[in-house]
Formats: structure tokens, sequence, C-alpha cells
């Protein structure tokens, strides 16, 4: 993983960008955890990277984005172990793919609370009270010591001014907060259900009247306290002062970035035709609307989580760029791929879809799903997120044969990236039957940069995909959350029509819906596989 910086105008150019690496320990099979410090260091080292060649005083506002990551710290506000064993203090953070706590999230989703509509009737392991309730049952210690959990955009906002606003973002989003509804705390907005908290077995949440989890939550991109303290600002290599937005999640960030783009001089926006994929490690599919909408396994409606007075509607995918990695470079042809793509100075990436490309005329097939007529891969390697919210669920593939070249790994390559895109469609599928009517995909992350994997999304959701200029949005999402608490826009929606651009536009080829049509129904298919070999087996 890293952390990244940019420095953006109040027209949303991008003026300078810096990036450095952050650990990430794996101590088991599904626990994946960071440390708080080392981030904030690495964001320290980019701004100040960025800033060596700019005038600090020019800097009028910050906004922050994270991944949805558990934050633990004492009363102190020094960090606290979530490792396994308990030692090593420094690795404070469950990281949002961390996926120890299913037996807790199946443990909540029991109770069938009325909260869980919210997340689309199943908790997932990602989230943070699954997550609270295993530190409580199997690293109690560390659960005592804790006095702060934060999501880590929340974090990030503390670091920066002392101050313990959290974001309706990350708390409505991830810690099933309320709002929506009237607001418990003077000066906060909507509440948490203490039902549910008790009910679930974090009662103490509630008897700490909630201090834990904060109390003052707050709409994104609204200036936190009183903005960049002086230790930050000399961290940062800013003056202290600086207004600091309320924070947001980092896809969330991209949904903000890019969604209120004018796409071919439309003046007004539909935001129920359009959906942000963000697409990275995994993906998210968000998509946001005046209606409150409850679909089963896409999380939301969450209200003001992502465009104040917008409710969102969330889908996703727990590993997707992470997924095509792990067939690439598990392959045991991984090292003739990397020797080959040297050879010819590209990315093994790059390689691959040249040679695909070369497959196409060499078989002499109209289009290039095609090649994979007789090759099906079902993508839940890490469980699914959206539509079917079970994290048990596993890859499969069929049609694999004794032949194992570098076209091979070229084909299940294309394979990977074809499941992936019908993921996409069965959500979208499953966002249109309850009012949406998507017909663009507005998209940025790594795996958008991939020719291929924007192509094979086109052709197999039906839907026209549009690139935005700034291929950072998620950096130029945050950005939007500086400005208006800067006072340069007044509201996110105007900060959003005032920087984003579009920028490319995919159309699907139509000629090849009925193939995928089929594959799509092979992709149903597998599932069912799946369930039907679970049973046999339990």
């Amino acid at each position: 993983g890293s952390a990244r910086a940019g420095l953006f105008d109040s027209k949303g150019m991008l003026l300078a960008s810096a990036k450095r690496p952050i650990q990430t320990w794996k101590p088991k099979p599904d626990f994946v955890q960071q440390s708080s410090a080392d981030i904030w260091n690495a964001v320290c080292q980019c701004v100040r990277q960025i800033i060596s060649r700019q005038n600090s005083r020019a800097v009028k506002g910050i906004g922050f984005d994270a991944t949805c990551s558990l934050v633990v710290l004492d009363k102190n506000h020094n960090p606290i172990s979530v490792d396994p064993s308990g030692e090593d203090p420094e690795q404070n953070i469950i990281v949002w793919m961390d996926h120890r706590a299913i037996e807790e999230a199946n443990q909540i989703n029991q109770t069938s609370h009325d909260v869980l509509k919210y997340v689309g009737g199943t908790i997932s392991p990602e989230m943070e009270t699954p997550k609270l309730l295993w530190l409580k049952q199997h690293l109690p210690q560390s659960y005592k010591k804790a006095s702060h959990f934060f999501d880590l955009p929340d974090f990030l906002t503390f670091r920066a001014t002392s101050n313990t606003t959290r974001s309706l973002c990350s708390t409505v989003c991830k810690m099933t907060y309320l709002g929506h509804e009237d607001a418990e705390y003077e000066g906060s907005v909507g509440r948490w259900s203490r039902d549910y908290f008790d009910k679930i077995g974090l009662a103490d949440i509630v008897q700490d009247n909630f201090e834990k989890v904060g109390t003052n939550i707050r709409p994104m991109g609204e200036a936190v306290g009183n903005g960049l303290s002086e230790q930050a600002a000399t961290e940062l290599g800013l003056e202290a002062g600086v207004s600091v937005g309320v924070s947001i999640i980092d896809a969330h960030a991209g949904g903000v970035g890019m969604l209120g783009a004018s796409i071919q001089n439309t003046t007004e926006v539909n935001f129920d035709n359009r959906l942000a994929l963000i697409g990275g490690t995994s993906s998210c599919h968000m998509a946001i609307s005046m209606k409150e909408r409850h679909i089963p396994g896409i999380w939301g409606g969450y209200f003001s989580a992502m465009v104040p007075g917008f409710w969102l509607n969330e889908g996703g995918q727990s590993a997707t760029g992470a997924l095509v990695d792990h067939i690439i470079f598990h392959h045991h042809q991984s090292y003739a791929l990397a020797k080959e793509a040297k050879k010819s100075n590209l990315s093994p990436y790059e390689w691959l879809n040249r040679r695909l490309e070369q497959m196409v005329l060499e078989r002499e097939v109209p289009y290039l799903s095609m090649l994979i007529k007789d090759l099906h891969v079902y993508p839940d390697f890490h469980g699914n997120r959206s539509p079917r919210a079970d994290p048990t669920l596993k890859g499969m593939v069929s049609g694999l044969t004794l032949s194992s070249t570098l076209d091979d790994l070229a084909l299940l390559y294309l394979a990977t990236i074809d499941a992936i895109a019908h993921g996409t469609r069965h959500i979208i599928d499953e966002m249109n039957k309850s009012g949406y009517e998507i017909d663009t995909i507005i998209c940025c992350g790594g795996g958008t940069k991939n020719p291929v994997f924007l192509k094979e999304h086109a052709d197999i959701t039906g839907c026209r995909l549009v690139l935005p200029q700034e291929e950072e949005a998620v950096l130029l999402g945050s950005a939007m959350l500086g400005a208006v608490a800067a006072g340069k826009y007044e509201t996110i929606p105007l900060a959003m029509k005032g920087m984003s651009r579009a920028g490319r536009t995919i159309e699907p080829n139509r000629k090849a819906r009925s193939f995928h049509d089929k594959k799509y129904r092979i992709f149903h298919e597998l599932h069912e596989a799946q369930m039907k070999i679970r049973t046999i087996m339990n």
C-alpha cells in the first residue's frame, strides 16, 4: 500500500503529487494489519515533498481520505496492538480487507436487528462493529486499554487537528451510524443505535456514552475545529490554522471526484443513471439518489454519507486488482512473463494485453472474449461483498486443460477480468431492479488504467464507460473537501461541478451482447454449483 498527496487549484487541476509506501503485516491468513504512526509519517513525507516545490502559504484547505480501516488508540492517543499475539503496539490498525471477524459478523447478522437494513441486510466482516466484537472477544486486554476507535480517515483529521470529530461517511457506512435520524448530541448530526450495540454484545460502548467511537459526527468537507494544529503544521511543512475538511473514505472520495462531471456538455446530472466504479485492490460501486433505497446485498441506503443530502448505495468486490495479480503472479509462467515483458520494455499487463490482441488476429475471432468461450472463472476468491454478501464464497475455474503456456496464462488473465466485469454487471442489475437506471459508469483507480479491463466492463455491463479527465479522481475528491472547508465552494455539489471534468468515453460492443449474456448465465451457474457442492459436503 501507499500514501499519496496531491496539490490542486480551485478548478481541479493537479499541480503536484507524491507517493510513499506504507507497511502492511499479514500474521495469519485473513489477518491484515497496518500502523497509524507509519501512515501518518508517510503522509507527512508526501506533503513535504510537494511543498518543497511550492509556496506553503498558497495551501488554503486540506481534505483527507483513507481506507475504512479500524485504528485503535489508548487514552493518551498511543497505539494499541491488534495483532493476534497482543504484541507490537505499532500494529494498531485492522485493515478493511481483514476477514478475522467472519464469525462475529455471523453473530451480528443472527440478531436481524433493524439497523442491518442499512447494510443491505447483512453486515460484512470488513465493517467496524464485527472487528470491535472480535477485539473484545479475542484481545480483551487491548480492548480494555482502548479509549479511541477511529476509522482511518477520521484518525487522519484527528492527527491533523487534535479534534475528535468523526465523519458521516465513515460512521454511517462502516459503523452503523444513523445519519438520517434526529441528533442525539448537541452539535452532531444523526445518532447511534443504543439497542444495536447492546444486542450485539458491545454494551460497554453505550455505557461509555459512545465516547470511544465519537459523539461529534459532521458532514464531509465541513471545517474541523481550528484547522491544522501547530504540531501537525510543523510535521507537514504547512501553516498552522489551514482549514481541514471532515474526512471521507477513499472510494467515496473517488465518487465525489467523478460523479458530478458534465458528460458531452450535459447541464443537468441525473445521478440515478450514473455509477462510480473505483477500482484498485478491491472495487467499489457507488450510486447516489434523492430516494432512499434498500437493496439486498448492497450497502445503504446511507444518508449524506458521500454527497450531503443524497442517499448512497454502495456495492463492491472484495478482490479485483488483488485477484488479477494473484492469477498472474502465482502462475508458474509468471517468471517467463516477467522476462518477456522486460525484453519488450512493457509491464506484465501490457504484454498480456498485446498478446491477446495478437491471438484475436491469429484465431480470427470477432472480439476478445471469444478467445475464452470455453474458459470460465468465478471471481469470489476472497468472498463476495455484493450482492451475495457471503464472505465464505470461494473462487472457481472451469475449462482448464493440461496445457500451461504463456498463452494459457493470457487467457486465464482475460477470463478473470471478464469474471470481475460480470460481478459488476450483477451489482448493477440489482441496483436497477430497485429503481436506479444505470447506463453510465464513471471509472477511476488502478484497474481502470488497463484498456482490457475497461473494454470488457463496457461490453459485459452494456454501459457507456467514462474516464475522468483527472486520473487521480480520489485525490481530487479529497481536494474538494479541502476547497469546501476553506470556503472556496459553499457545498460539495458545487465543488463537484466546478472541479471535475469528463474525459474519454468507451461505448459497449452491442454485437457481443448475446455472447456475454451466455457467459453471465454461466457466472450464476458456477455460484449455484458451489452452493450444491457445499450442501453435499456438509
